[in-house]
């Protein structure tokens, strides 16, 4: 008797929908998902199904599947290649593949993502991003999202390309203004933008769209203007210090006023600021990472000077090389006080200990403690992955120091949507 085949509901992600925010791949708490410049993809033999990765997507790319023999399952490289999903198999077509004897699909015997957690967490000795929320505050306005997709982007004009650091740094960044007409664009603070760079990569194929953190509030760059802004990085080398010159960002760093660009999105469901009284927020942030919380401190500036807000404290985190280095480092100096604390790290000045966002945090542990005991502080983390599990562990330490326990803290930030992390 012929033994019968497995068959795999295999997960898989869709390229043509897919932004390369790198979520999945930042969430997953058993490496299950791999990319190379040009797509993200799924190991099947190493995804064990927990479903961790599927509600932070911000476009849904992440939450496809297709029947296969387990023994036939695609492989990365097939993955690494594919410009759009390949269809579903017919009963027929698996049956030639051997599948018409199938005794299970692996999804049936899929673990809880709870279980998936405590797996990795035996596994490792800390998970930072299990701590990661993937619901909104309580408080948060509606977010639109996914107005405009990959297949239909709108188009924007740039009104604003300026340098917020100091001009001959390593690390050069720009604030740029996308004006979007007469087309309703409507975007949160904490929310992203996907755009779509011209012409052909290497293989004769569109580029696909960059992912870029919103750094205006809600109600515009300029106010009651239909418009928004973004901050860019321009890269010129790779993580392994090569030099590179990153497509997008070029691009964007490059744009003159009167410039057209395609966007789709917005994106971005849980990464929002909380909008009750009283509500507290502590931003965590290195270079770029600060678009989000720009966005935030803009929008309750602006409804401090209208009276129409009763705020709780801001706390702002930043990291950097060097000073001149940061990003808006001239207009952060001039808020004022008593409405934001504000704490630099700079890892790279010249005469100075390294210095890093953990090591502000720990220097600040009375006030950070305080600021976790209570029920109103929203915690925001964003910047590259590097600091993730370097902070995390931090505010771990801080709450533990004081008399907390971070085995409840930790998962109630989770849950009640209270610490969000946003690294890449």
């Amino acid at each position: 008797m012929t033994a019968p085949t497995e068959l795999l509901n295999q997960h898989l992600i869709d390229p043509e929908i897919c932004i390369r925010c790198n979520t999945c791949e930042a969430t997953c708490p058993v490496g299950a998902i791999t990319h190379d410049s040009r797509n993200y993809v799924v190991i099947a033999d190493k995804c064990n199904f927990c479903m961790a990765c599927v509600p932070p997507c911000p476009t849904g790319s992440i939450d496809n599947w297709r029947m296969r023999p387990k023994a036939a399952a695609y492989t990365v490289q097939e993955q690494l290649s594919w410009d759009e999903l390949p269809a579903a198999l017919s009963d027929s077509e698996l049956s030639a593949l051997g599948g018409d004897a199938a005794v299970a699909s692996a999804a049936s015997t899929a673990p809880s993502l709870a279980s998936a957690e405590l797996s990795a967490g035996e596994d490792a000795a800390f998970n930072s991003a299990a701590y990661g929320a993937t619901v909104p505050p309580w408080s948060a306005a509606h977010p639109y999202t996914n107005l405009h997709g990959p297949k239909a982007p709108t188009t924007a004009t740039v009104v604003g390309n300026v340098q917020v650091n100091e001009a001959g740094t390593a690390n050069e960044t720009h604030h740029i203004v996308l004006d979007f007409g007469q087309m309703p664009f409507p975007v949160l603070e904490g929310q992203s933008i996907g755009i779509v760079p011209p012409g052909l990569d290497e293989k004769g194929k569109a580029h696909h769209a960059r992912q870029y953190s919103i750094a205006s509030p809600r109600n515009g760059e300029r106010a009651g203007y239909n418009n928004l802004s973004i901050t860019v990085k321009r890269v010129v080398e790779d993580h392994a210090g090569k030099p590179v010159k990153g497509v997008a960002s070029n691009y964007l760093c490059d744009l003159e006023i009167g410039d057209t660009v395609q966007v789709i999105g917005p994106f971005g469901s849980s990464f929002l600021m909380p909008n009750h009284p009283k509500s507290n927020i502590v931003m965590i942030c290195t270079g770029t990472g600060s678009a989000p919380m720009r966005g935030m401190t803009e929008w309750r500036r602006r409804l401090r000077q209208s009276g129409k807000f009763e705020g709780g404290k801001l706390m702002l985190f930043f990291g950097a090389r060097t000073q001149k280095e940061l990003p808006y480092f001239g207009p952060l100096q001039k808020l004022p006080k008593d409405f934001i604390d504000i704490n630099f790290a700079f890892s790279r000045e010249p005469g100075q200990t390294k210095r890093y966002v953990q090591d502000l945090l720990r220097e600040r542990s009375a006030d950070v403690a305080a600021l976790l005991q209570d029920p109103n502080t929203y915690i925001y983390v964003c910047g590259l992955k590097s600091m993730e599990e370097g902070v995390v562990i931090a505010l771990r330490d801080v709450a533990n120091q004081a008399g907390l326990s971070w085995d409840s803290v930790g998962p109630s930030l989770k849950q009640e949507g209270r610490l969000h992390l946003e690294t890449y």
